[in-house]
């Protein structure tokens, strides 16, 4: 079990996705991790200390002040007995907290002296999320080493839907088990190709698209985050190269394709390049504008590298993942793409100028595989790739097991 022996401190705040942490804390007990659970005086509002020590086998400990919690588990015990403190929900409020540093319950008091790493599972309405003060906080945080899993989009407790929805018990599992190691891709090897190709016209022109390549960036660190051992090829892009990701830079489609051949055999292939289609014949010397009329360009059809890791073969990955960014006719474009290049799923989204997927941090996508199409919340292209990286680990959890 990947979480054999580690023991987990889950620190439960007040809000209504406190009922998803009792699936959590099921979860973690599954892959082996031993659960403590401490609970604010709020979440006790919405899943009771019963429950959670019910599913967690210990007991629920949820007083600062307590003499017997403190006589049989002193508060900073608690943490330094620990591998990892997940707080989950983490709404605005403790938050707030931990980036003021208040101590004035347990579960802040334990967050200020703990000395183990800290993943943060925020659940909270939109306008709390997007709020100036959490976004500073949550950034705050964030330079001092703690880690976040989500929110996601989606339906929210008021009857409205938006960024905030706490991450699914899965997701949150993975993030664990990638900060704890023994991720649910270890063992694993996974290619990425993200960003635009530049195809040269002369030495200082070229042909190019907008992708910025921060969505396959993203999958690239998703995917390492969870132990897979992964290559990123990367077109040009401003986007820093991910952490704990093995980086060829290219500029051509053909150069991509050649890097992709090389780095294989793997499991995965994640091909969300925005590749050239077409290449010109390159000219020598910078071209000159003249009178006359302007020079043709004579196009050729560039390698097709989706189709080619696509094709049967003992060095085609298990699972090869495409994306088809379109204009018009989302779905049925992606299904069609899906058939003609021959690989198992394709990330359809929509590129038009309106949608805003080029350049920005949001991207709101459809998964099409044989089973048909499902269609995900508009999300952070961040939160895209840490759940294309889960259902990616599901299944070949799944293909391995059958």
């Amino acid at each position: 079990m990947p979480l054999q022996g580690r023991r987990i401190l889950l620190i439960i705040a007040g809000g209504i996705a406190a009922y998803k942490s009792l699936d959590l804390i099921r979860r973690l007990r599954e892959r082996g991790a031993a659960v403590r659970v401490v609970m604010t005086a709020a979440a006790q509002r919405f899943v009771t200390p019963l429950a959670a020590a019910s599913l967690s086998g210990d007991p629920v400990y949820t007083d600062l002040f307590s003499l017997t919690e403190e006589s049989e588990m002193g508060h900073l015990r608690l943490a330094a007995e620990a591998d990892l403190v997940v707080v989950a929900p983490a709404t605005a409020d403790l938050l707030a907290k931990m980036a003021a540093g208040l101590a004035d319950d347990l579960a802040s008091t334990i967050l200020l002296a703990a000395d183990k790493p800290i993943l943060i599972a925020p659940a909270m309405n939109s306008r709390m999320w997007l709020h100036a003060a959490t976004v500073a906080n949550l950034a705050l945080l964030e330079r001092r080493g703690v880690e976040r899993v989500g929110p996601n989009a989606g339906p929210l407790a008021e009857r409205e839907s938006g960024p905030g929805r706490m991450a699914e018990p899965l997701e949150i599992v993975a993030a664990v088990e990638q900060r704890l190691g023994g991720g649910a891709l270890s063992g694993r090897r996974a290619i990425v190709t993200s960003g635009p190709t530049h195809e040269p016209l002369d030495p200082v022109r070229y042909i190019a698209n907008r992708s910025s390549g921060k969505q396959g960036h993203a999958i690239a660190a998703a995917l390492a985050r969870l132990g897979a051992e992964t290559v990123l090829v990367s077109g040009p892009t401003s986007e820093p190269d991910p952490p704990g990701v093995r980086v060829l830079h290219v500029e051509t489609a053909r150069e991509m394709l050649a890097a992709c051949e090389k780095a294989l055999p793997a499991d995965i292939a994640v091909c969300a390049a925005a590749v050239a289609d077409w290449r010109a014949e390159a000219a020598p010397q910078k071209l000159k504008k003249k009178n006359g009329p302007p020079p043709t360009l004579k196009l050729v059809e560039n390698p097709d590298i989706l189709a080619t890791l696509s094709k049967p073969g003992n060095r085609r990955p298990r699972l090869v993942v495409g994306f088809a960014a379109e204009t018009e006719n989302l779905i049925e474009h992606a299904q069609a793409k899906r058939a003609k290049k021959g690989c198992d799923w394709i990330i359809a989204n929509d590129v038009s100028a309106s949608a805003g997927t080029f350049g920005g941090d949001a991207n709101t996508v459809h998964v099409v595989d044989e089973a048909g199409v499902e269609d995900w919340p508009p999300l952070s292209k961040r939160d895209v790739a840490a759940r294309l990286a889960t259902r990616i680990a599901q299944f070949l959890a799944q293909k391995a097991a059958e």
